[in-house]
Order: structure tokens, then sequence, then C-alpha cells
């Protein structure tokens, strides 16, 4: 495909994806897909709190397109307590035989990763780490959302719904179990609980959470579990797309 179609067909994948992308997103992601070949389809950007962020799958695809020499992973033994399950690994990426390779560092403990991978910090730690060194190597001057550390989410945000209906005697309210194991997935899957909500009374069809049935809020709840386990990146973007940036102001 030539590489300006690429470009419109990343575009268009990326309104389809983040409907409210603002002007200045879609230069930016026109100049990123242009100088590096990276593709929204492909899961190789993913746009995150008003930014873009290049995915473990674009670098390597890149060094592939780029037929990288090899790269080279080590643990920094000195930095490294797997007791407390934290490490630090160096990667160089020898982009061509002879190279002298570029190197970069990554690094992850039980602070900084998601529950989801709890127990595989090191590999967490390995991935960081390449996908610097070959931020380096290839220039590019966006951060991977893989060395992006692990955030707080304020569960408190999620209203709770009642156990016995909304109020209105119908038995729509989504009762205790259903509404726990939201808040679980939204804690373990470090999900922003606003963006939920949105996208929960988006799949169930209704104004508001609490008109939906008990039936649809638990059909939502098995979906979000299920996406969440298959392709969390895939989720993050639906969910990104219930997000509102600010008011522009045109002078």
């Amino acid at each position: 495909m030539p590489r300006k179609t690429a470009v419109q067909t990343s575009i268009r994948a990326a309104r389809r994806i983040w409907n409210n992308l603002s002007r200045e997103a879609l230069i930016r992601l026109r100049e990123i897909a242009t100088q590096h070949d990276f593709s929204v389809g492909a899961g190789d950007l993913i746009y995150l709190n008003n930014g873009w962020y290049v995915t473990h799958t674009g670098l390597i695809g890149l060094a592939r397109r780029k037929r990288c020499s090899g790269i080279h992973v080590e643990a920094v033994d000195s930095l490294c307590d797997s007791g407390a399950n934290r490490f630090v690994l160096k990667a160089t990426v020898f982009p061509s035989k002879g190279s002298s390779g570029f190197v970069g560092y990554g690094d992850a403990d039980p602070s900084n990763v998601s529950p989801l991978v709890r127990g595989a910090e090191m590999r967490v730690a390995e991935t960081r780490a390449v996908n610097r060194a070959l931020r380096k190597a290839y220039g590019i001057g966006i951060c991977s959302v893989e060395e992006i550390g692990s955030v707080p989410i304020p569960i408190e945000k999620l209203p709770p719904q009642s156990a016995h209906g909304n109020g209105n005697g119908n038995g729509n309210g989504t009762g205790p179990k259903v509404r726990d194991r939201l808040c679980q997935l939204i804690r373990q899957h470090q999900l922003d609980p606003e963006l939920v909500k949105a996208y929960a009374v988006d799949f169930c069809g209704t104004k508001t959470l609490r008109e939906a049935s008990r039936e649809q809020v638990e059909n939502f709840v098995q979906s979000l579990a299920d996406w969440a386990e298959k392709d969390r990146n895939a989720l993050l973007c639906q969910l990104n797309s219930y997000s509102h940036p600010k008011q522009e102001v045109v002078a």
C-alpha cells in the first residue's frame, strides 16, 4: 500500500476509534504515521490522555521493516531483587551489522505495573527495556504505552447501584455482586471508572446506567471482562473514545 494511502487509512481508523480527536491530534498522527510507517489499524499506535503512544507491536514491526540486526537483553544484577519482584533489564539494539548498539533500560516492580501482570515483572521490565532501546535506535520521539507505570484509579468515582432496583419498582438495580465484580474489573485492569460508566450506558442503550436491566448490566460486565483479558489495548481504545477533551479557545 502506498504510504499516503496507508496514512489516510490510519487517520480514518483513528477517527472511528477515537471520535473526538482534535485537529492537533490528527496532525500529529499524520506526522508520526508518515515518518515511521506506523498503522493505527495494526495496533502500532494508541491515543491515551490526549497523546499518542507507540506500542511494542509497532516498535517490533518497525525493527523488522528496518531489518534490525539484533536485540540483546540482560539483567542488571546489582539493581534486581527477585524477592521483592523488582527487576531492571538492559536492552541493546543493533540496527545494522557493525553497529555499536543503542542501549535502553527498563524497570518493573509491583508498584509500577498493572495488577493484571503481577508476578511477571521481569517480562514487563524486558519489554520496557527493548522498547526504549528501539525508540533510541530509530529516533522515535513518543513514549511507548508499555513504559507507562500503573496509575491508581479512584474507584469512588463509580456511583453505587441499589441492590433492590432503581427506586421505581422495576427491579433494574445491578445488585451488589454485579457491582462488586465491575469494581474488581476496574481495579484489576486499571480502567477509568467514568469511561467505563459511559461505555456501559452506550452498551445497554439507555440514558443512564440506572435505567438498564440487571441482565443488560450483567452482559456488559461479562463483555468487559472478556475484552480486558483478550485485548486490553483495544478495550482502552474503545473506552478512550468516550473521553471529552477540553474545548479549544479560538482567538
